[in-house]
This record gives structure tokens, C-alpha cells and sequence, in this order.
């Protein structure tokens, strides 16, 4: 691994106009020592892996990045910034005011040059007291600094004045060369500091491959470490760093990273660290159950194998191409899948109380969701509407493969059942199951594998599954749920000469029902037929 740092012209073009921002502040007399300039943390370990960043914090060694930020703005409107950089080259420069109580306990600056997005902060260094999660915050030495960075690998330096990369901890090429993530300080000391640092060591371990040391790892695991995560951390901060996991929020990324090993290892390492309960888990509710996850684990493999099929290599079933094919056709399929496989385990577990209201109360996934890790409300509908229509999807499938003896529907394969008919009753089943299907289908068959007691059980169910979609592929079923009326409403209310009302809605609902049976017959006059013969049922107004 080289020690050294190679600038795009770009990233050359960002230094030297921090640099001479910094020989400005010393000719405006507010500061008698020109400040020391250096690219912190996460810019600085990508660069040495080869890989790109445009995210660049600024550590400054004399001033407030809110005071350098107000700097850079006077200083790119001089004649000699104009004639040296390109017009409108600085951005908007943001005051980001400390707010302890959300844990950014410094007063920062954030703006934009070059396509970078940059953050101003000065060095500094934080002292903790037993009981406040707020530090004392100081301006430090870059040791300081470095040293009360989460780990070894996100505390190096990139020096402007010099092009130097500093390893203050003299542990950051050691453990990068090793692939190791360490914490500067003595573990638990550091997530005592800030439990968070809990999961960022999982989120870079996963996304780079990197393994954590036995201590580190130890101390993860500590029982008041835990507590402190579960109950003394933001679940807006938690949520940032679980979804970073599975592959948010940077599309440019996100789908080289969800079809890698990247959310397969940060879930194997939340599992076995035993911080499930801790994570996925309403912070607030004294008495919530803690959740089994013994068998999680079949879950998360199985996904790992479904996103990997077909690869260069792959051996796996073909059931499993299917099921990929059918069901993880986009990138945010797969992100989905990743997310609906964190609350597997809250799958059986009914709702913890009745809703007043008529709407149905949300399942225990979906709150585990909601205040778990604050999931935006697409998310949370997402997990919910999965867990409820979990057992017709199981009873829907079984219908096809003769899994469920039990199940009342007729078999296609039986043949007193006619294909329409069972053409009808599947594609009534996906279009009640709405536009995001089959996230609830692969939320179903990760919940299935989770409840098998042997391989061949799993794969008895990932066949009974491929059956299934290939049978749906087969009736052209497949995007059902777009499937739109031939006939229209205001033409219904034409042929039965009357007004508009709830009527409507049933008869679109009997043309669809129609068109499933008869998916060769496009013409409006026999879905009209089938509205008309069936009139007793929509109570039309005279």
C-alpha cells in the first residue's frame, strides 16, 4: 500500500486555493500564525485504497472552520482569486452551529468547490465526563485530534503545506496493511466516549472488508456498551449508519455495494455481537420483548446467495437465478431486500396493541422500523405491509405447489380448476399486495427460510418459491399490479345512463377481474359484457 497521495487535478486545484486562503488570514492581522491546513479521516484512507471521495474534511490547526469559511468568501472576491480561479469556484458556505444534544458538539462550515463537498473544522479535542455523552470540547493538537477519532484508519492526515500523510496514532498504515479496524484509544474508552462507534466499526468493516480486532470487538460486546448504544444514541444517528450499511445514500455506490458482501457482513456482525436488540428494537418502550434471533442468520445467507446467482463462478441452484431474476430486477429491489432482511426476526411477532381507529395496527416489524432506526415512512410501509400480507403470500404460493395441504384454494395443476381462474385468483393476490409485491414475496421467503430446521428444508421452500414466480411468470402475471381497466368509469356511467358513486369502483374492479380470465381478449365490448351480467352486485343508482 503506497504512503503517499496522488491529486487529480481537481483535488490540486481545492489545495491551493485553501492554501492561500490561509496566507490571507495572516495578512488580515486576526491571526498572527498562518493555520495549518490538512484533509482528515475518510477522504484520506480512500485515497490511499484507490478509491475516490467527494467528501473532504478540512481540519484547520488555529480557527473555527465557521471563521476560515467566512474567510474563503471575502478571499475568492479579491482581484487575484478572480484572476487565479474560475468564477463562482466557491459555493455556499453553511454555518453548522454546535448542538450537543444531537451530538455535533462543534460549531462547523460546509460548502461546495469543485464538486466536493467540504467541511471546515478546527483540530480539536474532546474530554468526556462520566455522566454527560456531551465532551468538553477544546482546539487540540493534530494528535489529539487524531486520537479521538473513531478508528486508526479514519484518523490520518493529509497535509497541505507538505503533501505528507500523517499517521499520528502510529497505528493507521499498520492496521490499513493489516485490514483491521482498531480504535486509537483503548476500545472501550473510545465507545464509552461515543457508543455510536459501535456500528461506524461495523459499517467500515463490511464496506471494506476489513476484519476488527479481538478487543475492539470484545468491547463492542460489553453489556453497559450496549445499554448505552440502545438507549443513549440518537436513532436519527443510528439510522445513518445502518442504512449506510445496506448500501444508502450514495446511488453512484450503492449498487456495487449491495451486490457485494458489504450488508451480508455488517448483518453477520450485528448478529454476532449479540446487538440485534440493540438496533432493530423501540428504544423507549421499557417493556419491549427482546426478539429471538437464533436462526437470523439462514436469512441473511440466503439473500447473500439469491443476490449472487449467476455470477462468474456460481454454482448455486438454478431456483435461485429464478427467484433473483423475478425479484431483484432493480437497484432498489435489492436495497429493499436488505432492509425487509434487518426485521425478519419480528416476523411472527403479533402487533403490540389494537389501533382505535379502523386502519389495521401496525405490525411489530414495522414499529421496530419506525423507532428502531427512524425509517422514513416508505420504508415503514414497506416492512409493514410485508409482514401483512405475509401469510397470503405463503397460502397464495402454497395454492401452486402443493406445499399447504391446508390452504382452501384449488391447485392450478388440478384439472377441474381452469388456468383463468387461477389466473384470476393470483393476480387479484399481487395486485392486493400493491406495487411492492415483491419485496413482500422475498420478505415471505427469508421469513420461511428462517423457520427451516435443515438445508434441505431451505431448499424445499427456495424451490417451492421459484415454482411459483415461474408459474406467475408463465400466466404473464408478473406486472399485474399495472394492469389498468379497458373500459373507464365515466364510459361504465354512460352504458347504465346514471351518475358516478361507490358502484364505479366495483364494477372496475369486476372488469379487471374479467381481464385476468381473458387476458387474450382485449375488446372494451366484452369487459362491458361482463359489468352488465354481473349489475346486481354494484347496487347502480337508479
Amino acid at each position: 500500500m503506497s504512503k503517499s497521495i496522488q491529486l487529480t487535478e481537481r483535488e490540486a486545484t481545492l489545495r491551493q486555493l485553501l492554501l492561500d486562503v490561509s496566507s490571507y488570514a495572516v495578512t488580515r492581522g486576526d491571526h498572527h500564525t498562518k493555520p495549518e491546513l490538512r484533509f482528515a479521516g475518510g477522504w484520506v484512507r480512500d485515497k490511499l485504497l484507490g478509491l475516490s471521495s467527494k467528501d473532504i474534511d478540512v481540519a484547520i490547526s488555529n480557527m473555527t472552520g465557521s471563521d476560515f469559511g467566512s474567510l474563503m468568501k471575502q478571499y475568492v472576491e479579491l482581484p487575484q482569486a478572480r484572476d487565479n480561479y474560475e468564477q463562482d469556484i466557491l459555493g455556499r458556505v453553511a454555518k453548522i452551529e454546535a448542538n450537543p444534544e444531537k451530538s455535533k458538539h462543534l460549531e462547523t462550515a460546509t460548502t461546495k468547490v469543485l464538486g466536493f463537498d467540504i467541511d471546515l473544522v478546527n483540530l480539536r479535542k474532546e474530554t468526556y465526563t462520566n455522566d454527560s455523552r456531551n465532551p468538553i470540547v477544546e482546539f487540540g493538537t493534530p494528535e489529539e485530534d487524531a486520537l479521538r477519532r473513531d478508528s486508526t484508519i479514519n484518523a490520518l492526515f493529509y497535509n497541505l503545506q507538505t503533501f505528507e500523510v500523517e499517521d499520528f496514532t502510529g497505528r493507521g498504515f499498520q492496521d490499513m496493511e493489516r485490514k483491521l479496524i482498531k480504535t486509537p484509544l483503548a476500545p472501550l474508552q473510545t465507545f464509552n466516549d461515543d457508543p455510536l462507534r459501535v456500528l461506524r466499526s461495523i459499517r467500515f468493516a463490511s464496506r471494506l472488508m476489513y476484519e476488527i480486532a479481538p478487543e475492539d470487538e470484545m468491547a463492542m460486546s460489553d453489556r453497559a456498551i450496549k445499554a448505552a448504544l440502545r438507549l443513549k444514541i440518537t436513532r436519527d444517528r443510528v439510522r445513518v449508519e445502518i442504512l449506510k450499511m445496506l448500501g444508502w445514500p450514495e446511488p453512484d455506490q450503492s449498487l456495487s455495494l449491495l451486490r457485494g458482501p458489504g450488508p451480508h457482513k455488517a448483518l453477520c456482525l450485528i448478529d454476532r455481537l449479540g446487538l440485534y436488540n440493540e438496533v432493530f428494537t423501540d428504544p423507549t418502550d421499557a417493556d419491549c420483548k427482546l426478539v429471538d434471533t437464533a436462526n437470523w442468520h439462514r436469512a441473511y445467507d440466503q439473500l447473500r446467495d439469491i443476490i449472487q446467482a449467476g455470477s462468474k463462478g456460481s454454482k448455486l441452484p438454478k431456483s435461485i437465478e429464478t427467484v433473483r431474476s423475478i425479484l431483484l430486477g432493480s437497484p432498489e429491489d435489492l436495497y429493499h431486500a436488505w432492509i425487509l432482511t434487518c426485521f425478519v426476526p419480528w416476523a411472527r411477532e403479533p402487533p403490540k396493541s389494537r389501533q382505535k381507529s379502523s386502519k389495521r395496527p401496525m405490525s411489530a416489524a414495522g414499529l421496530a422500523a419506525r423507532e428502531g432506526i427512524k425509517a422514513e415512512n416508505k420504508i415503514c410501509r414497506l416492512v409493514d405491509d410485508a409482514v401483512f400480507h405475509l401469510q397470503d403470500i405463503v397460502e397464495k404460493k402454497g395454492a401452486i405447489c402443493h406445499e399447504d395441504q391446508t390452504t382452501p384454494l384449488p391447485s392450478t395443476r388440478d384439472p377441474g380448476v381452469s388456468a383463468g381462474a387461477q389466473r384470476e385468483i393470483q393476480g387479484l393476490a399481487i395486485r392486493k399486495w400493491g406495487s411492492s409485491w415483491r419485496s413482500s414475496v422475498m420478505y415471505a421467503l427469508l421469513t420461511e427460510i428462517a423457520e427451516t430446521k435443515t438445508e434441505t428444508d431451505s431448499g424445499a421452500v427456495l424451490d417451492g418459491y421459484s415454482s411459483w414466480l415461474s408459474h406467475l411468470s408463465s400466466l404473464n402475471l408478473l406486472h399485474v399490479d399495472q394492469l389498468e381497466p379497458i373500459v373507464k368509469g365515466d364510459e361504465l356511467m354512460k352504458v347504465f345512463n346514471t351518475k358516478g358513486g361507490k358502484w364505479v369502483s366495483a364494477a372496475l374492479d369486476l372488469e379487471i377481474q374479467w381481464q385476468l380470465r381473458n387476458p387474450d381478449r382485449k375488446d372494451a365490448a366484452g369487459a362491458i359484457a361482463e359489468v352488465v351480467q354481473r349489475k346486481d352486485e354494484l347496487n347502480i343508482p337508479p
